[in-house]
């Protein structure tokens, strides 16, 4: 069923949207199977002598807006199907963004918990020559993603220059700034997810002053979502990791909270408000029931299809901000959409990401380095504008505000056909 396969739920959406806007066959038939698939074998003798393969793989989905554009993600699950339909939400969510960069996405079949460094420093530079004939600054530029480090960019792309003879930092971002990463890359996913909220919010005449947040997951992503809401006066009412949640009514401060995390190595008992943690007005609550606390504002930032038909019916908050990829199947998207719920989708809400890496590549390509404040202002002015475009667009279309952002996407996609 394609609630199950990620790929054919893509393929999917890609004919709805097709359907209701007409969209010209010839582009259609370019986006419904990606361009390439690169599949390779990756033999590495580890640090025992024995020698041991594993499969890399590299999805090029479209590359009609520019070169291909995804994250590398090193981990034992490998799905073709999941792979291919992330390499064309890259594909929607540059052209949403309006970012000269097309879809791609890959990865090795490996955990690399069980690799000593020097194992996954060779598995890495293996891979990097085998994707060497596929990759480039103008033809396919790499990032990181599941499990993969700015360590492990700096690899492939000294990798590809031993190669090549190629040395522009530009064939790889995510790299550390040392080695030509970008500044505010890290805060880039997080923040960028709060000037669309912020802006959607003026869009549709709701006042932000102390709206209360959920946010799930606290990792990179929901960390600094958290962070720069807080700072722009939302509350955040509770936040979680992968084993459990915590809820302060009364609000609580991200930054105090992920400190006290990394201090205990558990959210339990972190309820900081201020500078004093342990304060009594919290609850430990688990994932599942944070999704349906009341509150204005959910952030699910962890994983794929946690709003789900079995829970969509029990959802409180106002307004969904989707700053993991593909958190609301569609089924419940349906159900969300019903009860009024707003929902700001993944590839305008986390797309700051692919934004700010556009910046990097750009500094490489052109010999520049930004400071941290002019990377956020074009951040700021970049993502705003997109919000309003698919804001317009689901008007202007009577549709969702994630259908108003495919339709934002193919229209780019058609004028460069």
């Amino acid at each position: 069923m394609p609630q199950n396969n990620p790929w054919l739920r893509a393929q999917k959406q890609l004919r709805k949207i097709a359907e209701k806007i007409n969209l010209d066959d010839d582009l259609l038939s370019r986006l419904i199977e990606p361009d390439r698939i690169v599949t390779t074998a990756l033999p590495v003798k580890l640090d025992d002598g024995q020698i041991k393969v594993f499969t890399g793989y590299r999805v090029q989905h479209n590359n009609l807006m520019g070169p291909y554009k995804g994250g590398l993600r090193y981990h034992p699950n490998v799905d073709m199907a999941e792979v291919k339909a992330l390499a064309f939400w890259m594909t929607m969510k540059c052209a949403v963004v309006d970012v000269p960069f097309g879809g791609g996405k890959g990865g090795i079949t490996v955990d690399p918990r069980m690799l000593s460094q020097n194992e996954l420093e060779v598995l890495t530079r293996v891979f990097a020559q085998r994707l060497t004939p596929v990759i480039g600054p103008e033809l396919d530029v790499p990032a990181p993603d599941v499990n993969t480090t700015p360590q492990i960019m700096t690899w492939i792309m000294d990798e590809y220059a031993k190669v090549t003879g190629n040395t522009s930092k530009a064939v790889i971002t995510g790299k550390p700034i040392e080695d030509g990463g970008s500044q505010g890359r890290t805060e880039a996913t997080g923040l960028g997810g709060v000037y669309v909220l912020i802006k959607m919010l003026k869009n549709l005449n709701i006042d932000p002053s102390g709206l209360t947040v959920a946010v799930q997951g606290i990792g990179n992503v929901g960390y600094h979502a958290a962070y720069y809401l807080e700072k722009e006066g939302f509350k955040i009412v509770a936040i979680s990791d992968s084993k459990e949640a915590i809820h302060v009514p009364s609000g609580l401060n991200p930054e105090k909270t992920l400190k006290c995390k990394k201090d205990r190595g558990m959210l339990s008992n972190c309820y900081c408000v201020g500078e004093i943690c342990d304060i009594k007005g919290g609850t430990i609550i688990s994932n599942e029931e944070l999704l349906e606390l009341p509150v204005d504002i959910l952030v699910p930032a962890a994983l794929e299809n946690v709003i789900i038909s079995e829970n969509a019916g029990k959802i409180k908050a106002k307004i969904i901000l989707e700053l993991a990829n593909g958190p609301v199947t569609e089924d419940a998207d349906e159900m969300l959409n019903k009860k009024g719920i707003t929902v700001i989708p993944d590839i305008l809400a986390n797309a700051g990401g692919v934004c700010t890496s556009y910046y990097e590549w750009y500094q490489n390509m052109h010999n520049e380095s930004w400071q941290k404040d002019e990377v956020f202002d074009k951040l700021k002015q970049q993502m705003e504008r997109v919000t309003d475009e698919v804001f317009n667009s689901s008007k202007e279309n009577n549709v969702t505000l994630r259908d108003g952002a495919y339709i934002l996407a193919l229209k780019r996609l058609q004028q460069k056909i």
